[in-house]
């Protein structure tokens, strides 16, 4: 058993938090890259530090590997060290858009090891529905420390898998890909994003909004247990693959997989960015 928060946390519990938790504001816009900084030097929760999903949580663009590789583990952790992470903290992360970008930190420190992690249900906008206080500016996070990033830094290879595994797939059916864009996107229909429109042949379509309930909570665990049984089949979790865009809304689905109880699913990180920027690889279209 845990001790911690490992999947949400409500706002009230967070308004309870002990002053050595780390909290972490992932808010960020696609169309808009600078949009998630402003928003929080404009008000943040109190003690919060901002990380940048482009800076911060991705490693290099290269054109090819999709829009948000896996960063260095190194580098992340001594970033979030550098933040007051250490082994054993309870870090929080919350973002505006229902966990879509909070989901992403949440899974990159379980992949390095670090459980003791959990999204703020509702996120900013609950905590500013509940009438929690927020303060303004930037928190400067400690500079030049000397840490020593193993003691954070344990990545799990087993949790994700590259591209080439997808394109064996293709044949062998071993694995389902879930793919988290919304259905229009899926179908190949209003592509904004990305350059080609349409999904990898064999995916099938769990936008991660549906995670949530109208109320934009996340639905409880016997609800997400219920609709993602009907979406195995029968299936063993770890033959999950999970994917979107860029591999960022594909760890909604994995958390919620997680609060289902069910364990063991994978990221493709590179995602329908990193598939589509070959054009020899094979594209689906329509639901």
């Amino acid at each position: 058993m845990i001790d911690g928060y490992n999947t949400i946390i409500s706002s009230a519990a967070l308004s309870a938090a002990p002053p050595h938790w780390v909290i972490i504001d992932c808010r960020h816009n696609l169309a808009d890259p600078l949009a998630g900084q402003r928003a929080y030097e404009a008000g943040h929760i109190p003690g919060a530090f901002f990380l940048h999903l482009d800076y911060d949580l991705a490693g290099p663009n290269t054109g090819k590997n999709g829009r948000h590789p896996l960063p260095n583990p190194d580098e992340l952790a001594r970033k979030l060290m550098n933040l007051g992470v250490g082994p054993e903290t309870q870090v929080v992360a919350y973002d505006d858009a229902g966990g879509a970008y909070a989901a992403r930190l949440w899974w990159l420190l379980r992949w390095m090891g670090h459980e003791t992690v959990a999204v703020l249900d509702g996120g900013f906008s609950q905590w500013l529905a509940d009438h929690y206080s927020v303060e303004t500016g930037q928190r400067q996070p400690a500079s030049n420390n000397i840490v020593d990033v193993s003691t954070l830094s344990h990545p799990d290879q087993d949790v994700w898998f590259p591209i080439e595994v997808v394109e064996s797939n293709l044949q062998s059916q071993t694995f389902l890909l879930v793919d988290a864009r919304s259905p229009d996107r899926f179908r190949g229909e209003n592509e904004t994003i990305d350059p080609v429109g349409g999904h990898i042949p064999g995916a099938i379509n769990r936008f991660f909004r549906q995670n949530l309930s109208e109320e934009g909570l996340f639905k409880s665990a016997d609800q997400l247990s219920i609709e993602w049984a009907e979406i195995l089949a029968g299936r063993s979790p770890e033959t999950i693959i999970c994917q979107c865009g860029s591999g960022v809304t594909a760890c909604h689905n994995l958390l919620a997989l997680e609060m289902a109880g069910f364990h063991g699913a994978k990221l493709y990180p590179g995602s329908w960015s990193e598939w589509c920027a070959e054009p020899a690889r094979p594209i689906a279209v329509g639901a």
